[in-house]
């Protein structure tokens, strides 16, 4: 018996689950699992549950479905609801991460991936779909996602399907399901129209709530710097050499990165060490206890391994690799700020995944503010800094006088200014010197990419180039020039804009709209290609 799925074990999961749940790292259910796994295991009922992001929903749901569905059933057994591809992915690979030897297969479908793979895999037989709500509907359409056979659909961040205007595409897919089949939704807020869509589709529901887990992150002060694949690891140098005491965890996604990043750490000479799930328990407690006693100072893992580390007094989480979700993101950065001290968090962000920070800011509900990473000026100044204080500190606490003796030899042959200079150099040459760091080539802003929208109005409603420049305008503040490929068509209208500001355009037209209709401004769905 292992004890670290003991805690699991009364809710009834097959041997197979919890040794996944063992090998995850997973030693005690979150209070979302603690409550839904025993509903949906035991029960008939549909449910609601309000929780935060970072409280485990994937898994609450995820365990059940695992336990409750056939392997091989020849059918589509489960439809999950995902607002974006990020979030779809990520649930997708957590479910099948906890599946254990069971022979389900689970498969995400969103759209921007090639229809050609998405059928390939529908047709060699699914048993759990997670998907966008737009693509779902297209599979659907097509009659290659067939929805009849399923048993359980789960709404997951069913208010952010609201915001972003799936809503609508929600209630078809529901209508298009079965009636009898439980459906779970998992919403942070309640707005009235959440919560009319559950009146009208969930039957016999109940409904619980869970506390956020984490308001430590509100003392994390959380940055992101954008930097590409190739000078990470310069940044993270940087980032390390301008914090005097730094003690942080560095978060990478796989195995071959946290060791390969671990190792040049190391070889850099820093006080650093990495841990994966391929470690061996001994060697695991072995490393941990050398962070705890910060003879190591710098840990690089990955979530997994990094899973029941509890150490109070981190200065520093790093996210080195954006994490795959808003709830990692929330597990990372929550193992500072605890014991009522400060934290800083820390992200890299390539601009490929510029969109993907947006995300993981709106579904987290938190605020990250974009820095400069540290220039190698600056970092020469602070250290520059650093050893005078130290120099003063000797002088003051008088902790030098065995050192007169050569002092004196040194300063009757030379004078003092030059010994000074020379001492310097013998103790800091190494400290200060600039080519210890590599440039850092700040990533082209055009390289963040485009989004292109839908506008709901075209010719017929009298839109012209001017006409939709003011609309949009009238909204946000920005540069006419941003707004490209206006393509104006009879009853609806396109344009392309830049990923930041098509964020912030989206927001304010999504707060404008009335009687729960679609903005008047929404993203562009992309062509249909076989």
């Amino acid at each position: 018996m292992n004890p670290k799925s003991d805690a699991f074990r009364k809710f009834g999961l097959g041997e197979d689950i919890l040794a996944a749940l063992a090998k995850k790292g997973f030693e005690e259910p979150s209070p979302i699992q603690e409550k839904t796994i025993p509903m949906l295991i035991e029960g008939k009922n549909d449910l609601i549950a309000q929780a935060q992001t970072g409280t485990g929903k994937t898994a609450a749901f995820g365990l059940p479905l695992i336990e409750l569905l056939k392997p091989r059933a020849g059918h589509v057994q489960a439809l999950v609801l995902a607002p974006t591809r990020e979030l779809a992915i990520q649930v997708a690979e957590e479910i099948n991460s906890l599946k254990g030897n069971r022979k389900l297969e689970i498969v995400p479908i969103y759209g921007g991936q090639a229809f050609s793979e998405q059928l390939r895999r529908l047709k060699r037989g699914v048993d759990i779909v997670v998907g966008t709500p737009g693509r779902v509907i297209d599979h659907i359409n097509r009659r290659t996602l067939k929805v009849g056979g399923i048993s359980h659909m789960i709404l997951d961040e069913a208010d952010e399907m609201l915001n972003m205007g799936f809503i609508e595409d929600v209630e078809t897919i529901l209508e298009a399901t079965p009636k009898e089949k439980r459906v779970l939704m998992f919403s942070a807020t309640m707005p009235d129209r959440i919560r009319h869509l559950a009146e009208r589709f969930l039957v016999d529901y109940k409904m619980i709530t869970v506390a956020k887990e984490h308001p430590t992150i509100a003392l994390t002060d959380q940055i992101y710097f954008e930097v590409s694949e190739r000078d990470k690891f310069e940044a993270l140098c940087r980032i390390i050499d301008m914090e005097p005491d730094f003690y942080g965890l560095v978060f990478m996604r796989t195995r071959v990165e946290t060791e390969a990043i671990g190792n040049r750490l190391i070889n850099r000479g820093y006080s650093a060490s990495f841990l994966h799930g391929d470690i061996s328990q001994a060697q695991r407690l072995r490393i941990l206890d050398s962070f705890r006693k910060k003879r190591v100072n710098i840990l690089a893992a990955t979530d997994v391994a990094a899973r029941g580390i509890d150490i109070q007094d981190l200065t520093h989480v790093i996210n080195y690799s954006l994490p795959q979700d808003p709830e990692s993101y929330v597990h990372r950065i929550g193992r500072t700020g605890r014991a009522g001290k400060e934290g800083t968090a820390i992200t890299f962000v390539t601009p490929s995944e510029y969109r993907k920070i947006g995300f993981i800011k709106r579904v987290a509900r938190t605020e990250i503010r974009k820095e400069e990473i540290p220039s190698v000026k600056d970092i020469i100044q602070l250290k520059t800094r650093r050893i005078q204080n130290d120099i003063e500190e000797i002088i003051e606490k008088e902790a030098y006088k065995k050192y007169i003796p050569l002092a004196d030899k040194l300063l009757g042959e030379t004078d003092p200014w030059t010994v000074m200079a020379s001492m310097l150099k013998l103790a800091f040459q190494d400290e200060l010197d600039e080519s210890n760091y590599n440039e850092i080539r700040k990533p082209a802003p055009e390289r963040h990419g485009k989004a292109r929208l839908f506008i709901a109005k075209g010719k017929a409603d009298g839109m012209t180039v001017k006409e939709i420049l003011n609309l949009i305008q009238s909204k946000i503040r920005m540069d006419s020039r941003q707004i490209r490929d206006i393509r104006i068509y009879n009853n609806f209208s396109f344009v392309n804009v830049p990923l930041a500001e098509a964020e912030k355009i989206l927001t304010a037209f999504r707060k404008t709209r009335k009687n729960g209709k679609p903005p008047l401004v929404v993203k562009a769905k992309p062509e249909r290609k076989l």
